[in-house]
């Protein structure tokens, strides 16, 4: 059995499943904190506070999972990636405290103060960014090694168009993904106010993150042409991300069926994710870690594989649950409970 592959395979599962939830949650504190700024927040505040308190606790989920998992079956990044991603990390531990905090003084009746919500809104934008470094860092040329000694190089990666272009990349998806979910959500809430609002904040943000994705795929081609030339030849897997996109486009501007619409977008995430990741193969970090060099031993491995989907057959199950008890009640949905 190769256990690298089934390792890494739903190891990207979860890291897919980390990029939608955070995203939608993510936005959400963005599109909260702009409400309030444009004067808006009595048609959508109320309705991203029903969203919120019954999933914030469970977001992080998958992405301690991926988290935990690769380390555990691939020690070496936690050697490079844990070196190199000293002060990103530190950003993003820190912002994901405030994210927390700002939870916690909701609960205790704060949710009203501004300076709260500022760092609500800002934080939602600036984890995914601090958080896609380690895209960029996988592609290689960023990271310098003397010895036993591992440092990111920060003129490198500050001054290379690629590592911008996915932390744009990364910001306006959040935005995207979570303008469309919630859009969804309003209309599930039949709140006309808040659906009107979300569906043009969803089809505001669709053009930058088409934009942005095309350029990030063009910077890709100049710094790492053999990762480019591998996403090339997964173009039908590109192809069907374009097709989703364009479906969920046609929905959204039409107004109707705003549950396909997001699955669609759930569905061009995941294509483009897949067809990055096939891409990168056998590279985790390029040129130092590869997946099967840096594996962990067979048993540890099988031991890993079998807790891994374990795991993931009790959390989506759990996640189901949730969303068929909270979310997708009609009238917990419309605020009546």
């Amino acid at each position: 059995m190769n256990y690298e592959l089934v390792g890494i395979s739903v190891l990207w599962l979860f890291l897919y499943g980390y990029l939608i939830v955070a995203s939608i949650d993510f936005g959400a504190g963005f599109f909260a904190f702009y409400a309030r700024l444009t004067k808006q927040d009595h048609l959508i505040n109320r309705l991203i506070s029903r969203y919120l308190s019954p999933v914030w606790e469970i977001t992080n989920v998958f992405f301690v999972f991926f988290y935990i998992g690769i380390i555990g079956f691939f020690p070496d990044t936690a050697y490079y990636y844990g070196s190199a991603l000293i002060v990103p990390g530190s950003i993003a531990v820190i912002l994901l405290a405030i994210r927390g905090s700002f939870y916690a003084f909701e609960n205790y009746g704060s949710k009203n103060n501004i300076v709260y919500l500022f760092l609500y809104g800002a934080s939602g934008l600036l984890i995914p960014a601090s958080l896609s470094v380690a895209l960029t860092l996988s592609e290689g040329g960023f990271i310098l090694q003397q010895g036993e000694s591992v440092s990111l190089d920060y003129w490198a990666l500050l001054t290379n168009p690629l590592s911008w272009s996915i932390v744009g990349l990364a910001i306006v998806s959040v935005l995207f993904i979570s303008g469309a979910f919630l859009a969804f959500y309003a209309s599930r809430a039949e709140d006309q106010g808040a659906l009107k609002l979300m569906r043009t904040y969803a089809l505001f943000w669709s053009t930058p993150t088409i934009i942005i994705a095309l350029t990030a795929f063009i910077y890709l081609g100049q710094h790492n042409e053999r990762h480019f030339q591998n996403m090339m030849d997964l173009w039908w897997l590109l192809a069907l991300s374009v097709a989703f996109f364009m479906i969920a486009m046609w929905l959204l501007y039409s107004g109707r069926r705003y549950g396909l619409a997001f699955i669609c977008i759930m569905l061009q995430f995941l294509c483009a994710f897949f067809a990055y990741g096939i891409g990168q193969y056998p590279y985790i970090l390029d040129p130092y870690i590869t997946i099967q060099s840096s594996v962990t031993s067979p048993s540890m491995g099988f031991a890993l594989v079998v807790v891994f989907i374990g795991g993931m057959c009790l959390l989506i199950p759990s996640l189901f649950l949730v969303f068929r008890l909270f979310l997708f009640d009609a009238d917990y949905v419309k605020g009546k409970k």
